[in-house]
Order: structure tokens, then sequence, then C-alpha cells
């Protein structure tokens, strides 16, 4: 598959009318997107504009299907239960999981097992003209640029360091940065993925 005129392996050639798969999350400036704990108390104390850039309300407005792990999907049942919220999401949801879980009333959660491609037509379809979103975590999101499945990655990076939690994207990739701006107390940047990294790839 070729990008930008050169050999790219494990890169998604995307085409004009295609949805992208856009990894969106916030990250600790040492790569977690949460503790050991899986708390994100240290994210939603952090400064932010609702209306800055690569903001959630206008990220949201172009997605038509998400995808999240087990983990994921548990800590929002959680963070729901302890603020008395409502499901966030208006589009269908799949959850990749081998284990029995609980659905939130008025929800349209999919539970899937196996790998991401199962799963990604069914996505894609979902989306229809719009993106879809990998929510989290971090090795779902490897697993999707594993299957050339992942287009870009959107992450804000927060001003804190924990030494320990879970990975925002344990893989070796090549990324190649679109965009960059600040938001209240976080750097915001936009990737492209390239594929996998230029050191791990097969000599010609």
């Amino acid at each position: 598959m070729t990008r930008r005129g050169a050999l790219v392996v494990g890169a998604r050639v995307h085409a004009g009318d295609m949805p992208r798969t856009t990894y969106y999350t916030a990250t600790t400036l040492d790569g977690f997107i949460a503790d050991p704990d899986d708390s994100l108390d240290w994210l939603m104390r952090q400064d932010l504009d609702e209306e800055g850039p690569q903001n959630y309300g206008a990220f949201i407005k172009e997605i038509g299907a998400i995808v999240m792990g087990s983990t994921t999907y548990e800590w929002v049942l959680a963070h729901l239960e302890k603020s008395g919220e409502a499901w966030f999401y208006s589009m269908p949801a799949w959850v990749l999981t081998s284990r029995d879980l609980p659905v939130l009333e008025g929800a349209d959660v999919r539970f899937a097992r196996g790998d991401v491609t199962s799963v990604y037509d069914d996505l894609v379809a979902a989306a229809g003209d719009k993106d879809v979103w990998v929510v989290g975590g971090g090795d779902l999101a490897g697993q999707f640029a594993d299957a050339g499945l992942l287009d870009e990655v959107i992450v804000s990076i927060a001003p804190v360091t924990l030494g320990a939690g879970r990975p925002i994207l344990p893989r070796r990739l090549d990324l190649r940065l679109v965009e960059t701006a600040q938001n209240g107390a976080f750097v915001t940047a936009r990737y492209e993925v390239d594929g996998v990294l230029t050191e791990d790839r097969p000599s010609e």
C-alpha cells in the first residue's frame, strides 16, 4: 500500500467517501490514559475551553458509530451511576468483550467478541457518511492499527505525569503530525497513522 509515494506497511489507504476511524483521547505527558486504578480524576480537574481547538463538541458531530473495550465501557457505566447522568451517546456503540455486561436503558449498545475486523464493516455501515470513533482503551486502538484500520489519532496532552497506568497506544507506529494547538491546560495534536514503525518494516 502506498501513501505519499512511499511503501507503508500496515497503513490505511483512505478513500474520500469512506468513513475515517479515529482514536480521540486524552493522555498524561508520560503517555497514560488512566492511572493503575483506572481513575481519570487527574483529567477531570483540568482547565478546558469547550469551544477551543479540537474540542469534543465539534468532534462528536462528525461521528456516526463508536467502539470501545470492556474496561472503558465499565468506566463509563460507573461514572454514569455516580453522576446520575444518562448515556452519553446517540449513535450505535460496539463493545468488544468476552464477558456478559449490562446495558443501560435507552443505550444502543452491541456486544461483540473476537477480532476488530469482525465488527469493522458493521461500524462503517452504521456510521454512514460520518466517521468511526475508537473511544478506548489503548490496546483496542492498537488492534485497529494492527489491522490497518486506524486512520488518525487525536490527543489532548494534560500537564500531569503518573509514572504508571494504562498506556495510550502500546504499539510501534509511525505517525505524521497534521495539527497542534493549545486548549486550556492541554496541548492538542492530530496525527495521521502512517503504519508500522519504519525500523520494524521488512527490508525490500
